[in-house]
């Protein structure tokens, strides 16, 4: 059960297990308590080390030994607690290239009595769910498509002020990523070999140029 003890202190706890007399048992139980704590005499000043030896002795007898020990004995339940149980969401995203806050915040603001609250939190809002659509599409929605996914989450709760919507900028900047960047390297490879060739072309008519001379 404990390695770190080895076999022959397993077989002690066995046989103290087998004594019926209860004080030679107690006195068979501290001797073996003494004799783990010699397998570690580094450990003897630390705190609570009696205790985990006695908690040990418990564990090496199956939590079922009959003996007076000086601190409460544990139990199997005790050292080896069953986990809560997790709760998992069980509510689906509608629109997962938005993900589980924006469908959230809709939500919420469906129930908001203050009108000029909620457009100002749509007019963000609408920014970053440009800003989750291109991470997950790769492309800038407009704003029909913007209002119309609003409109879907809120159920057709949320009245929307679509001119101020449509005058509003995307301030998303793409990102510099390492596609954009074998495209421009590509790109700069291009015009280097046209200007090589165009040179060669240069240079190859000067050449026919003085042999027709």
């Amino acid at each position: 059960m404990l390695p770190e003890y080895g076999r022959h202190i397993h077989q002690m706890v066995d046989y103290i297990k087998t004594i019926e007399d209860r004080d030679f048992r107690n006195t068979q139980a501290q001797a073996v308590i003494a004799v783990m704590g010699n397998l570690n005499p580094l450990l003897r000043d630390t705190a609570d080390f009696t205790h985990k030896l006695w908690d040990h002795l418990f564990i090496m007898a199956g939590f079922d030994l009959d003996v007076d020990s000086p601190y409460p004995i544990p139990s199997a339940a005790a050292l080896t607690p069953k986990p809560d149980r997790l709760q998992y969401p069980d509510k689906r995203i509608k629109m997962k290239h938005y993900g589980k806050n924006v469908q959230r915040i809709i939500e919420a603001l469906a129930h908001e009595p203050d009108t000029e609250a909620v457009e100002a939190a749509i007019a963000g809002l609408a920014r970053y769910m440009r800003t989750k659509s291109y991470e997950y599409n790769q492309e800038h929605p407009n704003n029909e498509v913007i209002i119309k996914d609003i409109k879907a989450l809120s159920d057709n709760t949320i009245k929307i002020d679509e001119i101020a919507l449509n005058n509003l900028k995307s301030e998303y900047k793409q990102p510099f990523t390492a596609h954009s960047k074998k495209g421009a390297y590509q790109n700069g490879r291009q015009q280097k070999n046209a200007k090589n060739n165009k040179n060669q072309q240069n240079k190859a008519g000067k050449q026919h140029r003085g042999r027709t001379k």
